[in-house]
């Protein structure tokens, strides 16, 4: 039997590999000859770079960089020395979860600490990049991490522009006599599932805004400084868009990468699947195995598992889902390509007993092993058997 294992993490308890690992340990159980093949599972969102990096063999790297409001943060990023690409969560260096809620506000905090990032892995060798743009708490268009590369984004008496949504109003013009000419020999995919453009009524002011600290004259001031900054930035970057999908993702930084990094946002699940050459390994298998945290309404809206799992189908293979916890809406994942899911849970108890990392793999592995016991009852002699 061969059995592909690719799930998204639990998060708050087992990593992607862990939850993967502790499915084939039940499977095991089981089968002890089963040939099981686990590949790392994320979106692009909190996780992924410790996922990739892990699962793929590369390297943690530590730097300390300038936080979104200005103070020192610790952001951990992978390294994968054979393609010279490094793996980047930009909410490590400038994320909502690193400001305290009373302090939040988009029109100071700053995208500084990306660019710091991403030049601490230009000096290690990388000339590939992976970056993750979600959970954000900025809405600078991306304006401190291209300062950080050697923009210069200045005022109308050549000073810099302040850090934050705040310094696009006094911004007059950008140049590029600073900038590291050495940058054009790198690659840049941005792992990104939101489409909002920029500006406007679906931009990322107004929609995200509110969650980053900022009220209805914040948004409406935002918007504009952001519409005038595109303007500025077309007039050194004609094909700059920014109405293009994906333009106001993380406060405008999706703008910004588009524009002066010639970056190609794609979704972050299809980047991971591809990067771990999920498909391959999919296409060889007999069964395909899944999950996450929790299955509802919303992971048939493209999250990880159900992008995985319509993989699977392309090539007719049976696809089970194990999860921490599912809800009614969960049904709705049969149509998305998942035919049986499982909730791991098994007895009532409190939410941080079920969630201890001990528990919630014990739970895994007792309950993939009752599957497996199940299918063993209809396949007792899987040798013979060439598929499902």
């Amino acid at each position: 039997m061969k059995i592909t294992i690719a799930m998204d993490s639990l998060k708050g308890s087992l990593t992607s590999l862990e939850a993967g690992r502790r499915a084939a340990e039940g499977i095991r159980r089981v089968y002890p000859d089963a040939e099981i093949c686990i590949r790392p599972l994320a979106d692009g969102g909190e996780g992924t770079a410790e996922a990739l990096t892990n699962g793929l063999g590369g390297r943690m790297r530590r730097v300390s960089v300038t936080g979104p409001l200005g103070e020192p943060a610790q952001c951990t990023y992978g390294i994968l020395p054979d393609s010279k690409t490094a793996v980047i969560e930009m909410a490590q260096a400038a994320g909502l979860t690193l400001i305290a809620e009373e302090r939040r506000n988009p029109m100071h905090t700053t995208t500084y600490g990306v660019g710091e990032v991403i030049l601490d892995a230009y000096r290690t060798g990388c000339r590939n990049f992976l970056i993750g743009i979600g959970g954000s708490a900025t809405n600078d268009g991306g304006a401190g991490m291209l300062q950080a590369l050697g923009y210069g984004l200045l005022k109308e008496n050549g000073e810099p522009v302040s850090p934050g949504a705040a310094g696009l109003s006094e911004l007059s013009r950008i140049t590029e006599s600073r900038l590291s000419r050495e940058l054009s020999e790198c690659t840049f995919r941005i792992a990104c599932d939101v489409t909002n453009p920029l500006c406007g009524e679906s931009g990322c002011s107004a929609v995200f805004g509110p969650q980053k600290g900022a009220d209805p004259e914040m948004i409406q001031r935002m918007d504009q400084w952001l519409a005038e900054y595109a303007r500025i930035v077309r007039g050194i970057r004609p094909d700059a868009d920014p109405g293009r999908k994906g333009a106001g993702a993380a406060g405008g930084l999706g703008f910004a990468f588009q524009a002066f990094l010639h970056a190609r946002l794609l979704s972050g699940a299809e980047v991971v699947m591809k990067e771990t050459k999920l498909e391959e390994a999919i296409r060889d298998s007999d069964l395909f195995i899944t999950g996450e945290g929790r299955l509802d309404a919303q992971t048939v809206m493209g999250k990880a598992p159900v992008r995985a799992a319509q993989l699977a189908k392309r090539y007719h293979k049976p696809v089970i889902a194990f999860a921490g916890g599912v809800t009614k809406e969960a049904m709705s994942c049969h149509e998305a390509g998942i035919d049986a899911f499982f909730p791991i849970l098994r007895e009532a108890v409190p939410l941080e007993e079920a969630m201890r990392p001990e528990i919630a793999g014990e739970n895994l592995a007792d309950v993939c092993e009752q599957v497996f016991r199940v299918i063993r009852i209809f396949y007792k002699d899987w040798q013979n058997e060439k598929s499902f």
